[in-house]
């Protein structure tokens, strides 16, 4: 299982611990955990936590915990290139 640290279009971070992917629904990005023995998306997933995929700037992955996020942020939180 890992962290993801997902950039919002608002510049907010937030976390979904305990994910195992994510994968697109319609709209929506929705992050699930596998059930025991299995390495694939399917009914026995659950699901974490969704986000509307317009909204998503970027994701990160890393094994680290909430509590080891302030590495992960740092990343995340880069100044964007002007155009």
């Amino acid at each position: 299982m890992a962290l993801f640290a997902v950039t919002l279009s608002d510049q907010t971070t937030d976390f979904v611990e305990d994910a195992d992917a994510y994968q697109l629904e319609g709209p929506l990005t929705t992050f699930f955990a596998f059930s025991d023995h299995r390495q694939v998306i399917d009914s026995w997933s659950v699901r974490l936590a969704s986000y509307r995929t317009a909204d998503i700037c970027a994701i990160r992955r890393s094994s680290a915990s909430v509590a080891g996020a302030n590495e992960l942020v740092g990343s995340v939180n880069e100044p964007a290139l002007a155009s």
